[in-house]
């Protein structure tokens, strides 16, 4: 039995707080009745408040919501067949290019992403707003599915598909009625992944959008520039809750289908 070392606990909790520390000052001074951001003057939902008012901040963070839903629904869909494609089409012509041109956006640097869709919207002569910005998180997000949900494929017990489509199911309700349900918590991991991706991001937006299209991220990042405000410590707050209760869930949901799966299979031993 090996055992926890000093060391060990202190690299632990040093690297924890490296990386939640400014978290949890952020949501605690969303709570100051300060307004200076840097000075405690007591607990208060003043900010809060405040921000309700704040027209700009909510148009932000309403737009943001909405291409945040549209482009992971999209990519969620696109980066399935992707995935499906990569595990169950073989070695087909224009695989290598086809998978290399899937993956680029995990490596790619968002400067450069960023840069090339606002050549290309620039080119076609598209005005820059709502959905070029969706177009372009789905451009980003979609790779993250088709890992996630590739992951789940290769694994993927192919019998029931097997015995679906020997007794005659189309291949399209096969992958409805059996693929589909079995794959659906990566499915559904995957939408919550692009949907935080497409929430937070700034650069990539700040190539693509145009007037009437000034996503979260962008606003605030254009307010801290003049000054940190406390309203900006509450709808950051905010941002960080939804984001980890996304992440509960889908770590939930991956879960309870994680053991699902281990009672099918025991089942079927059986």
């Amino acid at each position: 039995m090996r055992r926890t070392s000093a060391f060990n606990v202190i690299a632990v909790l040093a690297g924890l707080a490296f990386l939640y520390l400014p978290i949890g000052i952020l949501v605690i001074y969303s709570f100051n009745a300060s307004r200076l951001v840097t000075v405690w003057g007591g607990w208060s939902l003043a900010w809060y408040r405040e921000l309700l008012h704040d027209d700009a901040m909510i148009a932000a963070a309403w737009t943001s919501l909405r291409i945040a839903a549209l482009s992971s629904t999209a990519a969620t869909v696109l980066g399935t067949l992707a995935a499906v494609a990569l595990t169950r089409a073989g070695r087909f012509r224009g695989r290598l290019l086809f998978s290399g041109m899937a993956y680029a956006p995990l490596v790619m640097p968002e400067v450069i992403t960023g840069l090339s869709l606002l050549l290309l919207f620039v080119a076609m002569n598209i005005d820059r707003g709502f959905w070029t910005v969706a177009a372009a998180h789905t451009t980003l997000t979609m790779c993250f599915v088709t890992v996630i949900v590739q992951s789940r494929l290769i694994g993927f017990d192919r019998s029931l598909e097997e015995a679906a489509l020997d007794l005659g199911c189309p291949p399209l309700r096969t992958f409805m009625t059996i693929t589909l349900p079995l794959i659906g918590p990566a499915v559904i991991a995957g939408w919550m992944l692009a949907f935080s991706l497409s929430l937070d991001d700034l650069v990539i937006a700040s190539f693509t959008t145009g007037p009437g299209a000034t996503t979260l991220p962008i606003r605030i990042y254009s307010e801290v520039r003049l000054g940190v405000k406390p309203e900006i410590n509450a709808i950051c707050t905010i941002m960080i809750t939804v984001v980890a209760l996304g992440t509960i869930a889908s770590s939930v949901i991956a879960k309870r289908g994680a053991s699902r799966r281990a009672r099918e299979g025991l089942g079927i031993q059986m």
